[in-house]
């Protein structure tokens, strides 16, 4: 027969036992409901499972813990106290970690409703790059309102004592760190700035130190602009605070763009401007807005004509121009093909010169050989 202490061994593990089953149980049914109502689309791009599920284990462990560890018998007091402290502990760091991983399914669900490839994708920039900044700011806020609930789970006068003084230090600390890292703190208000006037946005089409690109990235510190050679090109976000730069798509993605000819004073202009209006009606990079042609400028050579088109976006607009330029060139080489770039070399013909008369040629010798 078993004695009292093997009975209690034997009734503490199976309520350790059943409370695993219980939050792994209860685990499985509730992303089990979760994955059957959303869609495979919806799965890739939430990523419920992927932030929230173990997360979400680890809070049902713990809560299910603190139940469990005060009907074990035979523990003791302080054993009992100690256990429930670290169940306590670890609930409320799952419950912060739960917190910042439904941050990023709101930011999901949020994003999922504004497509950033779309044309005129405006208000989605805006929201994306927000959502960028006020993600950072919120996950800063549960962090530190979890620590601040950890500490006051704590019923410990000493390590209030040493989080008054600790709390003390940080803030001289912070003065002197605020001193020493100016430009960290700079870029921390600039992303601030940047997040409620936003001078640029997710995607947007930029020119910074003369190199065109997108915006890729913005984080609390620095932007990530993506080159049109794949390059990376990393700017601290107080540039676009403090320095001038282009911004081709801060209203709209609409953009007009020009394709510059050069030939020669003898050409008629006329044919060329329903040239290029027939180029352009045949491509759908154009957007219809606007197609002209000008005489903008001469030279002792050449006359300058400027194509000015439009497109939809920035990345359409420089293959239109490209396009313009090949048609336009290969239609005057086969309508106008003397009208193209020449160097002319004039030479005048001069009158032949006087020459003066032959004179009789004399052969030394004998005169009476002859």
């Amino acid at each position: 027969m078993l004695s009292l202490s093997e009975k209690n061994v034997l009734f503490a593990i199976t309520l350790i036992s059943a409370g695993l089953v219980f939050g792994n149980g209860a685990h499985y049914l509730l992303f089990r409901i979760l994955r059957r109502k959303q869609t495979e689309k919806q799965r890739k791009e939430l990523g419920v499972r992927r932030h929230l599920a173990r997360p979400a284990r680890l809070v049902l462990l713990t809560a299910t813990a603190q139940v469990v560890v005060p009907l074990i018998p035979d523990l003791g007091a302080t054993l009992q106290a100690q256990l429930d402290e670290i169940a306590r502990i670890v609930f409320i760091l799952a419950v912060g970690w739960l917190c910042i991983g439904g941050i990023y399914v709101f930011q999901a669900i949020l994003l999922g409703r504004f497509d950033i490839t779309a044309a005129n994708n405006l208000r989605a920039r805006r929201i994306h790059t927000q959502m960028q900044f006020f993600r950072r700011l919120m996950i800063g806020i549960v962090v530190l309102l979890d620590s601040g609930v950890l500490l006051w789970s704590l019923h410990n006068q000493n390590l209030w004592k040493y989080g008054t003084g600790l709390l003390a230090s940080a803030g001289l600390a912070s003065l002197v760190l605020a001193t020493a890292a100016k430009s960290t703190a700079s870029n921390l208000i600039a992303g601030l700035q940047i997040a409620l006037s936003e001078p640029i946005r997710m995607d947007d089409v930029v020119i910074v130190e003369g190199e065109w690109g997108r915006i890729e990235e913005i984080t609390s510190t620095y932007v990530v602009v993506k080159i049109w050679d794949e390059r990376r090109l990393v700017v601290p976000l107080s540039y676009f605070i403090e320095t001038p730069f282009q911004n081709w798509t801060r209203n709209t993605s609409d953009l007009m763009g020009t394709a510059f000819l050069y030939v020669d004073y003898s050409i008629p202009v006329e044919p060329l401007r329903e040239e290029l209006k027939r180029v352009v009606a045949e491509t759908p990079l154009w957007d219809g807005r606007v197609c002209g042609l000008q005489v903008t400028n001469l030279s002792e050579r050449t006359m300058e004509l400027r194509c000015l088109v439009s497109s939809p976006s920035s990345g359409q607009n420089f293959d239109l121009r490209c396009l313009v330029r090949e048609r336009m060139i290969a239609y005057i080489r086969d309508h106008y093909p003397w009208a193209l770039p020449t160097l002319r070399v004039q030479a005048e013909a001069k009158p032949p010169s006087i020459m003066p008369p032959a004179q009789p040629t004399h052969v030394a010798g004998n005169a009476d050989a002859c």
